[in-house]
């Protein structure tokens, strides 16, 4: 979809650029998806990601262990409690054990459930950085070439996207319209509109800047 986006957008430019006396831009394209996928950094994060989580994996299988041996107990326990063979006292004696058992298992399946929980919360935060960063360097190389090569804009031409890759990765700013569309737009505005509280600062009102 972001894809089939970027012909229209293209377009858009163009069309800007033929309207008005600028020169002609120099845009280029990234597959965002593509640098991700062969930077020799990822690779290396993966594996990380992929050893800490076989630790993690590790710690819950250990705690899932020490269940097991409880239930077993527990099971034992209630068995023995029930022994016609002892006297009423050592039953209810046995019974109590049981009861005390029990309230354990309750326990460690709260910790079990609270470990897998911080775990795939951990584990998320730490995939989220990792791809934070590694875009963030992906960024700072393709501005770096873009302003090397003269280009005036680069877009983003794979799927990936988001909020941690937009569809402009690089743009040299030389043909923004940002301070035209509000001169316009404010051509006729009443004066008290452009007023403005004195901790906000002065008024946009770019035709009265140039006066």
């Amino acid at each position: 979809m972001r894809y089939k986006m970027i012909k229209p957008v293209l377009a858009c430019f163009l069309s800007l650029v033929t309207l008005t006396s600028y020169a002609q831009p120099k845009i280029a394209t990234v597959d965002v998806r593509k640098v991700l996928g062969e930077y020799h950094k990822k690779k290396a994060a993966e594996a990380n990601l992929k050893e800490r989580a076989a630790d993690l994996e590790k710690g819950r299988k250990e705690m899932m262990d020490g269940y097991q041996q409880l239930n077993k107990k527990y099971k034992e326990s209630l068995d023995s409690a029930n022994d016609q063979a002892v006297s009423t006292a050592e039953r209810e004696n046995r019974k109590k054990a049981a009861e005390a058992l029990f309230l354990e298992i309750k326990k460690t399946e709260q910790q079990i459930n609270d470990f897998v929980r911080r775990t795939e919360t951990t584990l998320d935060e730490q995939r989220r950085r990792v791809l934070d960063t590694l875009l963030r360097e992906i960024r700072e190389v393709i501005s770096t070439t873009a302003k090397a090569q003269n280009y005036t804009w680069v877009l983003n031409s794979s799927g990936v996207g988001g909020d941690n890759v937009p569809d402009f990765l690089y743009s040299s700013g030389a043909y923004d319209l940002t301070e035209e569309v509000i001169k316009q737009l404010n051509a006729n505005a009443p004066e008290e509109s452009l007023k403005t509280n004195p901790s906000e600062g002065k008024p946009r009102n770019p035709e009265k800047d140039k006066k």
